[in-house]
């Protein structure tokens, strides 16, 4: 057990979950004094943090403002809210309030990736790190993805590839980074932030202090702002100047480097013209830290793509099936519909959950040119049924499996059944990981 000294704690830390933690680990590893707070009197896991950091430094309950306000940094987890009363006391009070990764930026030796957007930015994380690892670099991949950021530091690392949240960013004052992206924006978190231009700066703070930074050219919204001074680099649309592009070339897309053509889109595992746009972010990133060109087309070619995020399950009577159970917000349901659509089949949507404050009206087009069917669950269904009722028959399900039958009954040859939610999942599951899981097992009963 670590022996802390009381009298130069100048550090707590917010939240005993899995970075809060991370957190508390870290600062043992440095040396440093701090005490750790959780809210839930019940956190599942009270006597193991007790046991490991020292139940007189562990702290469960409601917050203590006053202890807090005390403090030099607070550091929160970002699962809360930097406007909880208590951490606005404290930051009142003359506490910094900091993040994980605003102490990740001040330890970390080697260059770093950081990757942001509303979808796809766990596709694109580990597809980059994978082009640094083909390249022959010691990367290390985390930060909202995998292993947090703090326990990725090591003198003998040459790269950092993190994947961040807008919670995660609210707390860094100046990143840093080697190269910085938001890969794409839409409506997320509104249950968090007052409002879309909130969640908008919050996901912008990923370019403070970049050397280099990747933005969507089909996205004014993830543009730097004008104070950010550094060197642009663009993916998306037409190849151009200084971007990653795609082209019809000797008969079919191809990848570009602004007029190099570079590979066919159809020599890449993953599929849907999202992934195209997907593969161009990582192309651009890849490139803005130095990866060569046939190291990254390499593992474009090799790359299949990650669980529940437009996953391939089966192939059944003429329906191809597939789990995009990480499509959590509307934005990454318009993507996988769009990007899923056969050429000469529609879609049987299976949508609903935790709608997170959100609503579905960007979907009309969407659901209008590409969904056959709408199979709806959770809390959102009402709602979704009442906007995209009128564009395409809609049916109701308890649960999963009933979900997958009502879906597979709608679907006629050369359709697909997608599992793309545009909600959370804490409403029937008890992740978004259980949610595919069980669309998996229940594609598997089908007959």
């Amino acid at each position: 057990m670590p022996q802390l000294i009381a009298s130069s704690c100048q550090t707590a830390i917010v939240g005993a979950g899995v970075s809060g933690v991370s957190v508390a680990r870290f600062l043992v590893r440095q040396g440093k004094a701090f005490t750790l707070h959780d809210t839930r009197a019940d956190h599942p896991k009270r006597a193991d943090i007790e046991r490991e950091f020292g139940a007189s430094r562990v702290h469960f309950g409601p917050l203590d403002a006053l202890a807090l306000g005390k403090m030099e940094e607070v550091v929160v987890s970002p699962g809360l809210a930097l406007s909880i009363p208590e951490l606005q006391q404290a930051r009142n009070a003359g506490a910094r309030l900091v993040g994980d990764i605003e102490l990740f930026t001040r330890y970390a030796k080697a260059p770093f990736v950081a990757i942001t957007g509303s979808n796809a930015k766990s596709t694109v994380t580990t597809l980059v790190g994978q082009m640094a690892e083909e390249a022959g670099l010691n990367v290390a991949v985390g930060g909202n993805l995998g292993t947090p950021a703090l326990d990725l530091l090591d003198d003998n690392v040459e790269l950092y590839v993190l994947e961040l949240s807008s919670f995660q960013l609210e707390t860094v004052s100046k990143l840093g980074a080697k190269v910085a992206t938001v890969l794409n924006l839409s409506a997320d978190h509104m249950d968090r932030y007052p409002d879309m231009p909130a969640y908008h700066q919050a996901k912008l703070r990923v370019y403070f202090g970049a050397e280099q930074v990747v933005y969507n050219s089909q996205s004014v919204l993830t543009q730097p702002p004008m104070s950010v001074n550094a060197v642009p680099l663009t993916f998306g649309g037409r190849p151009e100047f200084h971007r990653f592009g795609v082209a019809e070339h000797e008969g079919e897309d191809w990848l570009y480097w602004q007029l190099q053509p570079l590979m066919p889109a159809s020599e890449m595992k993953i599929k849907g013209r999202h992934n195209i746009d997907n593969a161009l972010a990582a192309l651009a990133l890849g490139r803005a830290v130095g990866l060569s060109t046939e190291s990254m087309l390499d593992t474009l070619r090799r790359f299949s793509g990650l669980p529940h995020r437009c996953e391939w399950v089966a192939e059944k009577n003429g329906v191809v099936f597939y789990n995009d159970s990480k499509g959590t917000n509307v934005g990454a349901a318009i993507a996988a519909i769009e990007g899923l659509k056969p050429a000469a089949g529609r879609v049987v949507l299976i949508a609903g959950g935790d709608p997170k404050g959100a609503t579905f009206n960007d979907m009309r087009k969407s659901v209008e040119r590409c969904v056959r069917s709408l199979v709806l669950i959770g809390t959102a269904a009402d709602a979704m049924a009442e906007t995209l009722g009128d564009l395409a028959e809609v049916k109701r399900a308890s649960d999963m499996k009933e979900a997958v039958h009502q879906a597979r009954e709608a679907a006629e040859p050369g359709d697909v059944v997608l599992l793309s939610p545009a909600c959370a999942s804490f409403d029937m599951f008890e992740n978004y990981q259980d949610r595919g899981n069980q669309f998996r097992r229940a594609v598997e009963g089908v007959a």
